[in-house]
């Protein structure tokens, strides 16, 4: 294993680096602490050709110009809340409302949007990157100073294992995720063709501006259903305009489970997901729509990426019967979450 790490530009007078990570079988990922970033993931097909298989972009610009989260952490709360507002022990918070009404990934300025310190490390079989950053109290409307670390570490195995760590000094709402676009052609074509298992017999409904109802949906009989592995395709368009999506993950414990697998039948790519996480949001780049060019000159178009979110349930905050959000004093949140590549 081997990690280096190379200038990757400036925000605002701070020090951005790329860092490059390769295990023993040649295989790369590329991480920035810019948004904690994942920009790069190497890695073989069945015939042993290298692609890059997750969206981004070539330059730190990229990454600064208008894009949809491309590989970034997003926090201090991913996904939606509604209203832009929420209480916690009776004490009310308005935060950015960046989507109609909603506040959506943290708000104007989330941690997608920050320059982490970076420390790397290399051990016997694996390496990687970590990151720590320090959100004060107040920042983006949410309380408390939250100290976040997010661990990024690649195996020999060709794992990209991530793991986060945060704790307050006041009780506040945290829900963190990567929101990597994955697409296991590397890039030469859209996702519909992929085909995707969910461990999940449920899903959250949704209002019509994507905003949870409370209730928990059974997938059965529905374009939701990802039991049995199918093409990403199979039901998008009775999806609606595609897929944007959080699944109830079947969990018997608190630990790693198997939440996700992907399958590219031309390439021979499989990626399996495993999170302590109870959902995962599934979104299959609806609104990319040509205007983005990003690596080698790919034009990213409709569906040309798919997310799989470890993530607590979207506005949690509102639903009490969901999985608790709030973080207090003297408690730790921790999680976390593996990208396992291999092939058929």
């Amino acid at each position: 294993m081997k990690i280096s790490r190379i200038p990757f530009g400036k925000v605002k007078g701070a020090e951005v680096s790329l860092f490059i990570i390769t295990n023993q079988h040649g295989c790369t990922v590329k991480i920035t602490n810019y948004g904690a970033t994942v920009t790069s993931i190497l890695v073989p097909d069945v015939r042993k050709n290298m692609d890059d298989v997750v969206l981004g972009f070539d330059s730190l610009e990229g990454y600064l110009g208008n894009q949809p989260y491309m590989g970034c952490i997003c926090g201090r709360v991913a996904n939606r809340i509604a209203g832009a507002s929420f209480a916690i022990d009776q004490k009310k918070f308005k935060v950015a409302a960046n989507t109609g009404t909603n506040c959506l990934h943290g708000g104007i300025s989330g941690f997608d949007k920050k320059v982490w310190t970076a420390e790397e490390f290399v051990e016997a079989d694996q390496a990687g990157v970590k990151m720590h950053y320090v959100s004060p109290d107040g920042e983006e409307g949410f309380p408390g100073t939250l100290d976040v670390t997010v661990k990024y570490i690649f195996t020999a195995a060709n794992e990209l294992k991530i793991v986060y760590k945060a704790f307050t000094d006041k009780p506040t709402y945290i829900n963190l995720t990567n929101h990597s676009y994955f697409n296991l052609t590397g890039c030469r074509e859209d996702v519909l063709n992929h085909e995707l298992m969910i461990n999940a017999d449920q899903y959250t409904a949704l209002s019509d501006d994507l905003i949870p109802t409370g209730k928990l949906v059974d997938v059965e009989g529905t374009p939701f259903d990802f039991r049995k592995s199918k093409s990403v395709g199979t039901d998008a368009a009775a999806a609606g305009n595609g897929y944007d999506q959080n699944f109830v993950l079947n969990k018997e414990n608190e630990g790693l489970t198997l939440a996700a697998t992907v399958y590219e039948q031309v390439t021979g790519r499989i990626m399996e997901v495993y999170t302590t996480e109870p959902g995962v949001q599934l979104y299959t780049s609806n609104y990319l729509d040509g205007t983005l060019t990003g690596k080698k000159g790919i034009v990213y178009r409709k569906h040309y990426g798919l997310c799989l979110e470890t993530q607590h349930f979207p506005d949690a905050i509102h639903h009490p019967e969901f999985p608790d959000c709030v973080l207090r004093p003297g408690k730790l949140y921790t999680q976390e979450t593996i990208y396992r590549f291999k092939t058929i």
